[in-house]
């Protein structure tokens, strides 16, 4: 039941807590959060327990908000395990700053980690969002019986505090249902949450568009990008495109968030230039660790297609900003994109193997002229559905709502 209460335009206070703000999805959302609520005229200051000034978004350096670092000794891991339990002392650590450094709040958003809003909540005068991209839960592993025990309270934890924020978002409709699966006491309750898709700046795109045969795949260098199935269709294309102009003259582009302090990137980039050698194409792909977004939109401007290679991706931001870019975007037909892709119409949604990826890779050797509509296609229906002025009006809506209203 909601109590209705006068609505004004006033300009609030606004923390945002998020756990380590590099160059990813997820911190690509939340500085576009940042960006967008300043925009509205509200205070916003963002806190993190990570900021590095070479690897990072440029609004973070330069922009309408400020970013505030606290807890950046504390480890990140114990030997290379219990990353969740430091991840949970990193963010705790930031959130007990940011109250008792600060004076009070009207709004706080806090980002990935739930563990916080307990904290939070003893500033009753402020109101806590929490944004979901995915239960954490679901990400872990749980592989042998002592990650079960180690997970088991963190996994309780999570669900309890969750259902203490006074608003949750999530970044689709296929996150909102696994939501609901997955915290089965919070969807008891009724506590639904809300969708607030993350968006893209479409007129960082406005630059020169080109058509090269370049394949181009952005995305985290970490296992679960699935980022071999772009090196294997890419392969499995030098064979099936034999009656094609030139694929031979194709390349592929593998570019991403790299941080050599994370073991599972130096380890996997390892594992991809070693599946590159072994496919015979070493001599066509080139890897791009940690380019910056005005190296990231260069690639985008210049490639024919981009390849999305991760499986039930709960959302996935890389997609809006190909098609932003005019390009065609090749997915897995599962999770966010089947929300943001529009099959063969803004690209191709396939199944997540070498031979459906290379098929649909060859369609555009074969004709350009598809990937060229394609691209104007999508430009259109990211303008139309996922501008980060879409976004930043729903986002503002929900911020005033709790403002303004007590949902019980």
């Amino acid at each position: 039941m909601e109590k209705n209460v006068q609505r004004t335009d006033k300009k609030l206070k606004i923390a945002i807590i998020h756990p380590d703000l590099g160059i990813g999805g997820a911190e690509r959302l939340i500085v576009d959060a940042a960006v967008q609520l300043a925009s509205h005229g509200h205070n916003v200051h963002l806190f993190t327990s990570h900021h590095d000034k070479n690897r990072c978004f440029e609004e973070t350096l330069a922009g309408p908000f400020s970013v505030h670092v606290h807890g950046d000794f504390l480890p990140r891991h114990i030997f290379y395990r219990f990353h969740a339990l430091c991840a949970y002392l990193r963010c705790i650590f930031v959130a007990l700053c940011a109250l008792l450094l600060w004076p009070s709040f009207d709004i706080i958003l806090a980002d990935q980690v739930s563990v916080v809003i307990p904290l939070l909540k003893l500033k009753r005068s402020a109101k806590i969002l929490f944004y979901c991209h995915f239960p954490d839960l679901l990400l872990a592993q749980h592989t042998t019986m002592l990650r079960r025990l180690y997970r088991r309270p963190i996994d309780m934890i999570e669900e309890a505090t969750t259902g203490m924020a006074d608003l949750v978002l999530v970044n689709s409709k296929f996150t909102a249902s696994v939501f609901a699966k997955t915290f089965h006491r919070l969807h008891s309750r009724g506590i639904l949450p809300a969708v607030l898709y993350p968006a893209v700046n479409v007129r960082q795109f406005d630059g020169p568009c080109t058509y090269t045969l370049n394949f181009l795949s952005v995305n985290r260098f970490e296992k679960k990008k699935n980022l071999e199935l772009a090196i294997s269709a890419f392969a499995l294309l030098q064979s099936i495109g034999n009656g094609l102009p030139s694929p031979a003259k194709a390349t592929l582009t593998i570019a991403g968030g790299y941080d050599k302090r994370l073991k599972e990137n130096v380890e996997y980039l390892d594992e991809l230039r070693g599946l590159a050698v072994e496919e015979g194409i070493s001599e066509q792909v080139k890897f791009v660790t940690s380019c910056s977004t005005a190296e990231r939109n260069e690639l985008l401007s210049q490639c024919i297609a981009v390849l999305y290679t991760p499986k039930d991706e709960h959302f996935g931001i890389v997609p809006l900003e190909a098609m932003a870019a005019k390009k065609p975007v090749i997915a897995c037909n599962s999770g966010g994109p089947l929300e943001t892709i529009k099959h063969d119409v803004t690209g191709f949604l396939c199944e997540p193997t070498p031979f459906e990826f290379a098929q649909a890779m060859s369609k555009l050797l074969a004709d350009p002229e598809t990937a060229v509509r394609m691209g104007e296609e999508a430009r259109n229906h990211v303008t139309q559905k996922f501008s980060t002025e879409t976004f930043g009006e729903q986002l503002n809506h929900y911020v005033l709502d709790i403002h303004h209203r007590r949902i019980e």
